[in-house]
């Protein structure tokens, strides 16, 4: 991959807030992650190809709805979408979701999956909790920002 549009790439991850940003250019992959530190970029050959992953959706009394009359950021800590994309309570349809309602997570830990541009990003927990309600449906679109779950 060119060593200008690498540094483009860089360069646009850093000036948009986004997290993780993945490129795949013939047998070269690139990958940029920003974190909160200064971006980071690692190439990789050969390429493995993403898995498509449809799931069906899940039980909605699993799920508290986003309409509730009281703020979700009054009943606790509102963790948001880093990206845009699909959100995906567990990895395969066969799978058990990452988190129920009332699991105890830890920071760091895989609670769900946003699938952008058919690759799956696995979205980790910012804080350490309980999972106090999961705001969005299995297999919804979300937005940069959107809340996801609650956790207190």
């Amino acid at each position: 991959m060119d060593l200008r549009k690498l540094k483009k790439l860089i360069d646009l991850v850093k000036e948009s807030g986004i997290e993780e940003l993945e490129i795949t250019e013939g047998e070269e992959r690139v990958r940029i992650n920003s974190g909160n530190k200064a971006a980071m970029a690692s190439v990789a050959s050969p390429l493995v190809a993403p898995i498509q992953v449809d799931l069906p959706r899940q039980a909605e009394e699993l799920i508290a709805p986003s309409d509730s009359p009281s703020s979700p950021a009054d009943e606790g800590f509102n963790m948001k979408s880093p990206m845009v994309g699909t959100f995906y309570r567990a990895s395969n349809p066969d799978s058990a979701p990452f988190v129920e309602l009332g699991q105890t997570v830890t920071e760091g830990e895989t609670v769900c999956i946003i699938e952008a541009m058919k690759l799956l990003n696995e979205i980790e927990a910012e804080k350490s909790g309980v999972i106090k309600k999961i705001l969005v449906e299995n297999g919804q679109p979300v937005e940069f920002g959107q809340p996801l779950f609650v956790i207190v």
